[in-house]
């Protein structure tokens, strides 16, 4: 299978239906298969990487976590729409730390996520073969 351009964008909250999860499993299972994933965090898609999820109060189970373990499947390509946090109230802060291992420079730490404004964000999916909304 010849290696495509994916990108996933994400614009529904992590919790209340299943697009988050199943997002979720979807880049995975794409990165598995030696895919070009990326991720676009836009809307209230932007709540699902944030810090210091708890949901015990709404009774579903937890897969914030899940989205460290991206780095290890070589997805390191996560766009936040600037504009989309700041219409939430957010920063960069308010965002789990991301990050990925680069085995080119003595498998350095560097950070997966990647602020970018609608204009750019714009540009990044008219570079992708493939574009999933979720």
């Amino acid at each position: 299978m010849a290696t495509k351009k994916f990108m996933f964008v994400n614009r529904k909250a992590p919790y209340g239906t299943v697009y988050a999860i199943e997002s979720l499993e979807v880049v995975l299972i794409s990165a598995a298969f030696d895919q070009d994933v990326s991720l676009a965090f836009i809307d209230d898609g932007v709540y699902q990487i944030t810090k210091g999820q708890d949901t015990t109060g709404i009774g579903q189970k937890n897969f914030s976590k899940a989205y460290k373990a991206l780095g290890d499947y070589d997805i390191n390509k996560l766009y936040v729409e600037k504009e989309s946090l700041e219409e939430r109230g957010l920063t960069l802060d308010d965002l789990m730390e991301l990050t990925w291992e680069d085995e080119d420079d003595d498998y350095a730490e560097k950070p997966s996520i990647h602020l970018v404004d609608r204009a750019a964000m714009s540009g990044i999916m008219a570079d992708q073969e493939v574009v999933i909304s979720f």
